[in-house]
C-alpha cells in the first residue's frame, strides 16, 4: 500500500489546505497523475502519484487543513486491488473485538476517547503546527476540543481555543445548534446574506497585514511626479521597442529603476530589522505587486539592478502572467528587498500603501490625471501628474531620509535619462 502524504513546500510552510481533490476513490492512477490540488500560505500545489495503482483511501477531505507530512490518502497497487485493502482489516480489526466482542459492542472503543482527552494524563494526537501554537500559547492540548471525528488535534482547533471558540467547537455543539437554527429565521428575509469562506490565501493576506500594522512603526510619506517626460519617451520610442524587445514599453520599468537609484541611495530602505540588528542588504530584489483572483501576491524581480528596460518588463509581463493563472513557484514569491504597487490601474489618486513585512518600505504608484502646474510666476500648464506614496517602518527609518528617497524617485523620473545613469 503507497501513502499520499502531504510533501515539503518551502522552510516557511508548514500546512496547507486541500482545495481540490482530482481523483476518488476506486480511481485508477499512473504515476504522475495530479491528484489533488492544495492551497498554501501563498501558492496551490499540485500533488501527483508517486506509483500507479487504484485509488484505495481518501483520509482528509476538501476543506480540511494538513500539515507537512501528514497521510492524507492510500493507492493500492493495480493487480491486488481485490485483496490488498482486505488484509489490514482481517489482521487488526478482528484482534480488539474479539477481545471485547463478549462484554460490549464494536463501538466500544469510541467511549473512552472523552475521558483520554480530557484528565486521564494522556495526550491527545495532535498535528506539529497544532502543538507548536499550543506550547507557544500556554495551552494543554488535553483541553482542547477538536472537529475531527477520530479525534486529531489541529492547529484550527488550538487556534480556536485560544480564541475563547473551544467549548463551542464540541462541547456545546448540542446547545449552540437550537440557538442558530432559532436565530435564522429572524433575519430580514428581504436583506439575503451568504456566508463564504475565506482561502488559505485570503486567511495569510489578513494575517500579514494585520501584523505589519501591529510591529512596525509605519508612516507614509507623499509627492508627486510629472510625468511628461516619461509620457513623451514611451510616445517616441514604444513602437521601436516592441519591435526590437517583443514587449510593450509600460511604466514599471521606469519606476524600477528609479527605485533602484534611490535605494543605493538610501541603503536604509532596503533592510529589515531582526531583533536588534538591521540587516543591511547589498542587492536589489523588487517586488512588484500584481492583483489576482486570489488576492493581491508580490512576485520578485531578481537583482533588477542589473536589468535593462526590456529585460524588467518581460520579468514582468511573465510573473504577472503566472500570478493570474495560479502558476508561480514559493522561489518568485520569496526573499524581496522593496515592493512598487501600483493602484493607478485602478483608478486610485491617492492610498498610502501597508508595509510587505519584514520589509522596510513600499512605493505606492497612482493614476495619472491632468492638473493645472504652475511653470513659472506667470505661467501655467496641465501636466499629466501622479501622486505617489512611501510606507516605511520608522523604526530604522528617519522621516527625513524618507522624503529625500521619494524626492530622488521624483527626480529620477522626471529625467529619465538619468535613469540609464542610474542603473
Amino acid at each position: 500500500m503507497n501513502e499520499i502524504t502531504v510533501p515539503a513546500m518551502g522552510e516557511s510552510i508548514t500546512e496547507g489546505t486541500i482545495f481540490k481533490w482530482h481523483v476518488k476513490e476506486g480511481d485508477s492512477v499512473n504515476i504522475g497523475d495530479v491528484l489533488l490540488e492544495l492551497e498554501t500560505d501563498k501558492v496551490n500545489l499540485e500533488i501527483s502519484a508517486e506509483a500507479s495503482g487504484v485509488v484505495q483511501k481518501i483520509l482528509r477531505q476538501e476543506g480540511d487543513n494538513v500539515t507537512i507530512g501528514e497521510v492524507i490518502g492510500q493507492i493500492s497497487p493495480e493487480e491486488g486491488v481485490g485483496n490488498e485493502p482486505a488484509v489490514p482489516k482481517t489482521a487488526e480489526v478482528p484482534v480488539p473485538a474479539q477481545a471485547e466482542s463478549k462484554a460490549a459492542p464494536v463501538e466500544q472503543p469510541k467511549s473512552p476517547a472523552p475521558p483520554a482527552e480530557s484528565g486521564d494524563g494522556s495526550t491527545p494526537p495532535a498535528s506539529p503546527a497544532a502543538r507548536k501554537l499550543a506550547r507557544e500559547r500556554g495551552i494543554d492540548l488535553d483541553q482542547v476540543q477538536g472537529r475531527d471525528p477520530i479525534g486529531r488535534i489541529y492547529h484550527e482547533d488550538v487556534k480556536n481555543h485560544s480564541n475563547g471558540g473551544s467549548k463551542t467547537t464540541a462541547t456545546e455543539s448540542k446547545s449552540v445548534a437550537p440557538a442558530v437554527a432559532s436565530s435564522a429565521p429572524a433575519e430580514n428575509p428581504a436583506k439575503p446574506t451568504e456566508r463564504q469562506r475565506m482561502s488559505r490565501r485570503r486567511q495569510t493576506i489578513a494575517n500579514r497585514l494585520v501584523e505589519a500594522q501591529h510591529t512596525a512603526a509605519m508612516l507614509t510619506t507623499f509627492n508627486e511626479v510629472d510625468m511628461t517626460a516619461i509620457l513623451d519617451v514611451r510616445k517616441r520610442r514604444k513602437d521601436a521597442f516592441k519591435e526590437k524587445h517583443d514587449v510593450s514599453l509600460g511604466f514599471m520599468s521606469f519606476f524600477t529603476k528609479a527605485v533602484v537609484g534611490a535605494l543605493k541611495r538610501y541603503p536604509l530602505l532596503n533592510a529589515e530589522i531582526d531583533g536588534e540588528d538591521i540587516i543591511l542588504k547589498k542587492f536589489y530584489d523588487i517586488g512588484i505587486a500584481v492583483s489576482a483572483k486570489e488576492g493581491l501576491v508580490v512576485p520578485v524581480v531578481r537583482d533588477a539592478d542589473r536589468l535593462g528596460f526590456a529585460e524588467i518588463e518581460k520579468e514582468i509581463v511573465d510573473l504577472a502572467g503566472k500570478a493570474r493563472s495560479n502558476t508561480l513557484s514559493l522561489s518568485e514569491l520569496q526573499g524581496g528587498t522593496f515592493t512598487i504597487t501600483n493602484g493607478g490601474v485602478f483608478g486610485s489618486l491617492l492610498s498610502t500603501p501597508i508595509l510587505n513585512t519584514p520589509q522596510v518600505g513600499i512605493l505606492g504608484m497612482h493614476k495619472i490625471q491632468l492638473r493645472p502646474v504652475a511653470i513659472d510666476a506667470e505661467r501655467s500648464e496641465n501636466r499629466p501628474m501622479m501622486y505617489i506614496a512611501l510606507s516605511y517602518d520608522h523604526r530604522i527609518v528617519d522621516g527625513a531620509e524618507a522624503v529625500r528617497f521619494l524626492v530622488t524617485v521624483k527626480e529620477l523620473l522626471e529625467d529619465p535619462e538619468s535613469l540609464l545613469l542610474e542603473g
